[in-house]
C-alpha cells in the first residue's frame, strides 16, 4: 500500500483522502456537566489490571466520571455522553516517570469519539447507551446500558458548595498528577497478537464554572455472556473491585479543551 503524507490527518477509510475539517473545529467542549464518584479499592486487585510499567499510586483510588458533553467544536456543535473509569497510577518508563490516572475503560454513546479516542489517543473506549442524567429532589443519577442490560448506576445527593479547605486540598493533590494515561492496544489482523502496543498520555485543560460536593455511590452489575457478549468480562472485573471507602463526590459544570497545543496526545516510553 502507498504511504500517505504524515502532514495530513488520515483515518479509515483513508482512500477518500484526509479527514474533513473546518476552521471552526477545535478541541473545546463548551458545555460539560460532570458527575464524579471516587472510592478506595483493594490495591492488589487493582494492580492486576495495570500493564507494566504502570503501578498503583500511593492510594488505590478509582474515579468514575459521567460527562454530558454539549457544544463540542470538532463535532460541529453536536454532543455525546460518557462514563469513564480511572485509577490513580504511576508510569515508570525507560524515558519518563509520570503520575496521574490510568483509564481502565470508557463508555461513550457516539461512534465518532469512540473511534477517534481509540485510534488517535489510545483510550480504551467502548459503546454503551448513556442517557442524559436526571435530577429528582436533589438526587443526581446517571447510568449506562448495553443490549438493554444495565452496566452501572451512579448517584450523588446532599450537594453543597465546597469549603476553602476542600478546594485547597484538591488543588494540592493534583500537583504533578495532571497526566491522564492509557494503553493503546491494536490487535493484529485476525485478533491474535498485536499490531500496536504502547502507553499513551492525552492531556487536557478544564475550566470549572460551578462545583458542588456531595455523597456518591455506584452500583456495578454482574453480567453474563448472553446479556453483554462483548463487554461482560470488563464490567464484571470492575464490579469485583471492592468499595472500601467512598470519597466526597462532585457535580461540576465546566468547559474542557482536549487539544492543548504544548501538551498534545503522545506515546510515552
Amino acid at each position: 500500500m502507498r504511504d500517505l503524507p504524515a502532514s495530513q490527518p488520515f483515518a479509515m477509510p483513508a482512500h477518500f483522502g484526509p479527514r474533513g475539517s473546518d476552521a471552526r473545529a477545535s478541541g473545546w467542549y463548551r458545555d460539560v456537566t460532570m458527575m464524579v464518584v471516587s472510592y478506595v479499592t483493594d490495591r492488589d486487585k487493582l494492580a492486576s489490571y495495570l500493564p507494566e510499567p504502570f503501578t498503583v499510586d500511593e492510594e488505590p483510588l478509582i474515579t468514575v466520571v459521567y460527562a454530558s458533553n454539549k457544544q463540542v467544536d470538532w463535532l460541529a456543535g453536536h454532543g455525546y455522553n460518557l462514563i469513564g473509569v480511572h485509577a490513580d497510577a504511576r508510569f515508570a518508563g525507560e524515558r519518563e516517570q509520570l503520575r496521574g490516572t490510568y483509564t481502565l475503560a470508557m463508555w461513550e454513546n457516539l461512534t465518532d469519539p469512540i473511534l477517534t479516542g481509540r485510534e488517535l489517543q489510545g483510550i480504551p473506549k467502548i459503546y454503551a447507551d448513556i442517557p442524559e442524567h436526571t435530577v429528582t429532589d436533589g438526587l443526581w443519577r446517571a447510568e449506562a446500558r448495553h443490549f438493554d442490560n444495565p452496566i452501572v448506576d451512579m448517584q450523588i445527593d446532599s450537594l453543597r458548595p465546597p469549603t476553602a479547605e476542600e478546594i485547597a486540598a484538591s488543588t494540592a493533590a493534583q500537583q504533578g498528577r495532571d497526566n491522564p494515561m492509557a494503553w493503546r492496544y491494536m490487535p493484529a489482523i485476525g485478533g491474535f497478537g498485536s499490531s500496536i502496543s504502547e502507553a499513551t498520555t492525552f492531556p487536557s485543560e478544564t475550566h470549572y464554572h460551578e462545583v458542588h460536593v456531595g455523597n456518591g455511590k455506584l452500583a456495578w452489575q454482574q453480567l453474563t455472556w448472553d446479556q453483554n457478549p462483548t463487554q461482560f468480562h470488563i464490567v464484571n472485573a470492575i464490579q469485583a473491585l471492592p468499595v472500601i471507602e467512598y470519597r466526597p463526590a462532585l457535580v461540576a459544570r465546566c468547559s474542557v479543551n482536549l487539544l492543548v497545543p504544548d501538551r498534545l496526545p503522545r506515546a510515552i516510553r
